[in-house]
């Protein structure tokens, strides 16, 4: 990501302490950038520009340099402001002054940590190529129940970027006879799924050689296959591979698989497909549930067998409880859901997949929307509220983001 740091100052503050205060700012934020000062000549061919406001008194200066700044670039203005020599005041001002010429812009201001995680999700709204270079796998075809999560491989590509690429379930199935038994890296108190384990690993690894061989970024398995083929589950596979960071989606749901690599590219960190299990409209309370929950989501977990065949190895995590986003993207890319809630509870309930979460949206009318117009099945839940941020990111990809039922 390539980012650049242009800086408004004004004169009547002593200049070395303003040098000083501004490498403490930067320092702070563990992002790469340019400092480019007040040269703002090659200001818009970056990724992401940001204006740091490093005094008050700067609002003239920048209403002079807008008609310049305006002739390079269309983008959204994006203001750094610390907490000292009145920076924030400034850059409340020129926020104001360009709404009132109908012009979008954001002030970064908080803690180091909330304006990194802010300019990361930036980074991925303003790339514009949003999946460019993705390479994404269908192991396997699509199960055979996603009757309405089709998606065209050419308009994945031309829309965002990433190219699918079809792997047949026979170089699984072949990778996996050459990788030899071997314990696993975890056991289990159960002696079926503690013997389960070590095929469980061997698939992990099998799909590990594969990401290699066909270069991908991410991954869907139609994974229900594998119960006969070789009598076990990828669930710990998937939890596994997308722990460490690439995403990795089950039943070969190609637009499941699309959601969860856009949020890793808008948030940075793992997401979670699962499907509702039970929907209450009047509360806006949706139990999720799923048996891949990413390793690197949860507080802890427990290893159970897959739930509908009994068999494998499965996931009963524990995810904190606390804000949620929950989308999903449509497999033409015409539309995606969106809703922010609360993680009110995990259950476990034994006659559902192992990972159950009680989520509560924070507009409960946003729940009918699974009961009226549903993007199918498979939903997907990260942690923390992004709709805001995702909201952008989908309308850079023409993708309308449907916040209530009624848009």
């Amino acid at each position: 990501m390539n980012i650049a740091v242009y800086t408004l100052t004004s004169t009547l503050h002593d200049s070395k302490a303003v040098v000083s205060l501004t490498q403490e700012f930067l320092s702070s934020l563990s992002i790469p950038y340019v400092l480019k000062n007040d040269d703002y000549s090659d200001y818009g061919t970056h990724d992401l520009d940001l204006i740091y406001v490093r005094t008050g008194g700067t609002e003239g200066l920048f209403k002079q340099l807008l008609p310049q700044l305006l002739a390079k670039s269309k983008k959204s203005f994006r203001l750094l402001a610390s907490n000292k020599s009145n920076s924030l005041p400034a850059a409340m001002e020129i926020l104001s002054f360009l709404r009132q010429q109908g012009l979008q812009g954001e002030i970064l201001h908080g803690s180091p940590e909330y304006i990194t995680t802010r300019i990361q999700q930036l980074s991925g709204v303003e790339e514009g190529r949003i999946l460019h270079n993705c390479r994404l796998g269908i192991i396997g075809e699509p199960s055979d129940w996603l009757i309405s999560s089709g998606v065209e491989h050419d308009a994945v590509k031309n829309r965002l970027g990433a190219e699918l690429v079809d792997i047949p379930m026979r170089a699984l199935l072949d990778t996996l006879d050459t990788i030899p038994e071997q314990p696993a890296p975890e056991a289990s108190d159960v002696p079926q799924i503690h013997a389960a384990l070590p095929g469980a690993y061997r698939i992990y690894l099998a799909l590990k050689s594969l990401t290699e061989k066909h270069h991908l970024n991410g991954l869907t398995l139609r994974c229900f296959d594998l119960l006969d083929a070789v009598h076990n589950t990828g669930c710990w596979a998937l939890a596994k591979l997308n722990s460490e960071g690439l995403v990795a989606g089950c039943e070969g749901d190609v637009p499941t698989m699309l959601t969860m690599m856009l949020l890793r590219t808008l948030i940075g960190n793992s997401s979670f497909q699962a499907n509702p299990a039970s929907i209450n409209p009047e509360t806006g309370e949706i139990l999720f549930a799923h048996c891949t929950v990413p390793f690197d989501m949860v507080r802890n977990y427990e290893l159970d067998t897959h739930y509908e065949s009994g068999i494998g190895v499965g996931i009963r995590g524990h995810v904190p409880e606390g804000p949620v986003t929950v989308c999903k993207v449509s497999g033409d890319l015409s539309r995606a859901f969106v809703a922010e809630g609360e993680l009110v509870r995990n259950q476990a309930e034994p006659d559902l997949c192992r990972t159950q979460l009680l989520v509560r949206l924070t507009d409960p009318s946003n729940a009918e929307y699974f009961l009226t117009n549903p993007i199918g099945n498979h939903h997907v839940i990260a942690i923390g509220h992004h709709a805001a941020a995702l909201k952008n990111l989908l309308q850079r990809c023409s993708i309308n983001p449907v916040l209530c039922p009624t848009d």
